[in-house]
């Protein structure tokens, strides 16, 4: 019994010191446990947001691209612009002088038909002055009044050419022909 009481003794004064160890060993495996799980949590929360920033970035790049490549189509855009600008500018003037050369072709061209037309007037003339040498020359002195009458009436008299230097001038020889042709 003494060992009882000793043992009782011994523990009444020993169980006290020893339960307090016992007791704040798992309240320090407790705080252990609860400060690895708060590490995992923020390095979970932390790996969370690192994918997310990875995403947001990722969407961000492609924004960017998709800016730049819109920039370059708007400079592209505005250089087609440009370049359309000077060739409406280079047809406006292109235009300009198609529209100089022809009216510079439709002044020549009238002046060329107002030539040609001199110069068929001016061979109706020649031509009659033959027509009227070989009634002259036929002795057809009728015949030659007509032809003095309708050069005279259609104005060929004055065209016909006053110098020539290698025979008797067309104007000379006509005077000639109708001094001839009056006299007989």
């Amino acid at each position: 019994m003494n060992l009882e009481k000793r043992t009782n003794g011994e523990e009444s004064a020993a169980p006290a010191p020893k339960e307090e160890p016992r007791s704040k060993k798992p309240v320090v495996m407790y705080i252990m446990i609860l400060f690895i799980a708060a590490f995992l949590l923020m390095a979970l929360s932390f790996l969370m947001h690192q994918r997310s920033n990875t995403e947001a970035l990722g969407k961000l790049q492609n924004s960017v691209t998709a800016m730049q490549e819109v920039q370059a189509l708007q400079d592209k855009i505005i250089e087609l612009q440009e370049e359309m600008s000077q060739l409406e500018d280079s047809l406006a003037d292109q235009e300009e002088a198609l529209e100089k050369a022809q009216a510079e072709g439709t002044k020549q061209q009238a002046t060329y038909v107002s030539d040609l037309a001199a110069a068929e007037k001016e061979t109706e003339a020649m031509l009659e002055l033959y027509t009227l040498q070989q009634q002259f020359s036929a002795g057809d002195y009728d015949a030659c009044m007509e032809t003095m009458q309708f050069m005279e009436t259609q104005g060929l008299v004055a065209l016909l050419p006053k110098e020539d230097d290698a025979v008797t001038p067309p104007a000379q020889r006509y005077e000639q022909l109708k001094e001839a042709v009056l006299n007989r």
